[in-house]
């Protein structure tokens, strides 16, 4: 495996526009020859099909759900970052820039994240001109809003439903190009792997989740848009359909995994409130913006939060913190809030919760100020918790909701497998070791409206416009192995159910890979992982056949890929012997409890090569250049 990131020569801020420069091109005709493959359909697979059926190729685009409306781009609630500088609070790229790079612990690429605060303002013309409801200000124009890791506002939003809107404008522009016939549109497909001939991504095969049904499809290239890997610890944020299996599939074909130890814990989450549940409730990062956060300076105290007085109470990040208060990095809140609980301050039946509180903004601004802000989440709040958040606090608790790691790309987001492109959270690139609010949409949105339209035809203009087929020798060796390993699932006929192995593999993740890890909790994971694994393959019980609509085949695959994924997460978080953003090692932090990097020998992304079935994978390093930027202890105080 050889890593090339691509990264063009120049200053920074002329990087991208140099690059575009020099792009090859693809005549509007020609385009009309070449089938572009794009798996997912949420903001960056459906802008990516939408934009590049506009440019004349053909798209064939596959969801795993039966409308692309319902992708989980749809839960993303706080909102969406642009340098627009609308509040006049002096922001710009360059601010964006280095708050996403800072945000990230300085562990993602100086030219990537450059890029994404610049066509960051695109994306909201874009949005606005598709009809997004964006929230907008008494005089009409868009309003703004402060996220974690920023002292300006720069987040455009849409009450608590910003990724529901911006869904619906890309699912707008998918589904016209789809009556236009240039995007054929394949629903309640799952892509269970990748074909790859002559060295380059030709196609991949996909499971009829309704038929059961094995098919086959070809393209000149393919686009990976299928999000991240956060289920592997199985109470998450994500929807239990999210799901590593077309990313993990396609490493084992030889792409590059990068970072998969980079988590991101949300400190902003409905607590688990017992074993019945399989997924977590975000609350978003934007009610940090009025809510204040708590806990009692006492341990053990079990008053009722209108009991406790103010002078009894730790608003204990705007003590640590005071520059940024509620509003740091949801690294350093979820560690926080962790801390005041491990301390035996926290709030609750079970103790692992602090208070969200709303009773001094609901006093300053009144409550039809802070219901017009935030109306839809405490609606859902009390819905699931049967408690009035205007009358009460918040209880919150950190919980597994983004994945910084992904397939490894280069500049253009190619992986290292040529013509397979990596779109949104399934790729590596713009997050570092920690992603700020507001900027998962952003990323998304950038790679498919901004990115690959025009990286893409770099690679197509030296592919041979050929005809597509299906019978080849390679589709009809990964399709059997596809098969036999369904089969091979079907067959075990064990004693346990596919959920009693995710919450089992979710419970050694979460407690040995999860928000503290340490050389020894590691060392469980990886041995604790391989005997979860060799059980699952003697004793899991999949009913039904493949012949059919079988929730149960579906799940248990993609379990066995998880229990394979869980593995090398443990394995890289302890090859990585430093503290940076989410990866959080005990062995490293500061004398005040903070992340604590080790430049000199970790300054680089892991990059993981497959190296086959009960073989070691072998470790390759992007060394990461900063010429921009100097490195210092992230401070938000």
């Amino acid at each position: 495996m050889k890593l090339d990131s691509k990264i063009p020569d120049g200053p920074l801020t002329e990087k991208w526009d140099n690059h575009k420069e020099k792009i090859k091109l693809v005549n509007p005709k020609n385009k009309r020859k070449y089938t572009v493959l794009v798996v997912g359909t949420g903001l960056a697979g459906a802008s990516a099909a939408a934009s590049l059926a506009e440019m004349g190729y053909n798209v064939k685009s596959f969801c795993i759900q039966d409308s692309a409306r319902r992708a989980h781009s749809i839960a993303a609630q706080g909102g969406i970052n642009a340098a627009k500088n609308y509040p006049n609070d002096n922001d710009n790229i360059w601010r964006l820039f280095y708050d996403t790079i800072k945000g990230g612990d300085y562990r993602s690429r100086e030219a990537n994240v450059y890029r994404l605060a610049q066509v960051s303002n695109n994306i909201i013309d874009q949005a606005t001109a598709q009809g997004v409801h964006f929230a907008r200000e008494y005089g009409g124009n868009l309003a703004n809003r402060s996220f974690g890791g920023a002292q300006v506002s720069r987040t455009f939003y849409a009450r608590g439903q910003t990724g529901q809107q911006l869904l619906l404008g890309t699912y707008s522009s998918l589904m016209r190009q789809v009556k236009t016939g240039m995007v054929e549109l394949f629903e309640l497909r799952e892509m269970l792997d990748l074909v790859v001939e002559d060295g380059k991504a030709r196609g991949i095969i996909v499971r009829n989740l309704v038929t059961g049904e094995i098919e086959r499809y070809a393209g000149h290239s393919v686009v990976l848009a299928t999000g991240g890997y956060g289920t592997v610890f199985y109470l998450s944020t994500n929807a239990v359909n999210s799901n590593a299996t077309a990313a993990w599939r396609t490493h084992k074909r030889g792409a590059g995994f990068a970072n998969p130890c980079y988590t991101q814990i949300h400190p902003t989450c409905i607590p688990v409130s017992g074993d019945h549940q399989s997924k977590l409730t975000l609350m978003s990062e934007s009610l940090r913006n009025d809510g204040r956060i708590w806990v009692s300076k006492k341990k053990g105290d079990k008053r009722a939060a209108k009991d406790i007085p103010e002078d009894e109470r730790d608003y204990f990040l705007e003590r640590k913190y005071p520059s940024f208060g509620n509003l740091v990095p949801r690294d350093v809140a979820s560690r926080n809030a962790k801390e005041a609980c491990d301390d035996g301050r926290g709030v609750g039946s079970t103790g692992l919760a602090v208070y969200l509180d709303f009773e001094e903004a609901i006093k300053t601004f009144g409550e039809n100020v802070i219901r017009e802000r935030y109306g839809n989440l405490f609606d859902m709040y009390e819905k699931i918790t049967g408690e009035n958040p205007y009358k009460v606090p918040m209880r919150i608790y950190p919980a597994v909701h983004y994945t910084m790691g992904g397939l490894w790309v280069d500049y253009n987001l190619m992986s290292t497998i040529p013509g397979l492109y990596v779109a949104g959270e399934a790729n590596f690139s713009d997050h570092g070791a920690n992603r700020l609010g507001a900027s998962a949409l952003m990323q998304g949105l950038a790679d498919g409206y901004f990115v690959l339209p025009y990286t893409i035809n770099d690679y197509l203009a030296g592919v041979d416009a050929d005809e597509l087929k299906t019978d080849t020798e390679q589709f009809k060796t990964v399709e059997n192995e596809v098969v036999e390993k369904n089969k091979k699932l079907l067959s075990i006929n064990g004693n346990k159910t596919i959920r009693t192995f995710h919450r089992e593999l979710g419970h050694i993740m979460w407690e040995n890979v999860g928000m503290a890890r340490t050389e020894e909790s590691l060392k469980k994971a990886l041995v604790e992982i391989p005997k979860l694994r060799e059980d699952f393959w003697q004793n899991v019980k999949v009913p039904g056949t493949g012949e059919e609509l079988n929730k149960n085949l579906e799940m248990a695959g993609r379990v066995a890929d998880l229990l394979e994924l869980g593995e090398l997460m443990a394995r890289d978080a302890l090859n990585r012997a430093e503290s940076c953003g989410g990866h959080f090692r005990l062995e490293s932090q500061t004398e005040e409890g903070e992340a604590k990097r080790d430049d000199e020998n970790f300054s680089y992304a892991a990059v993981w090569e497959y190296k086959g079935e009960g073989k070691n994978p072998e470790l390759h390093k992007e060394e990461l250049v900063f010429e921009n930027v100097k490195l210092t202890q992230r401070s938000y105080k």
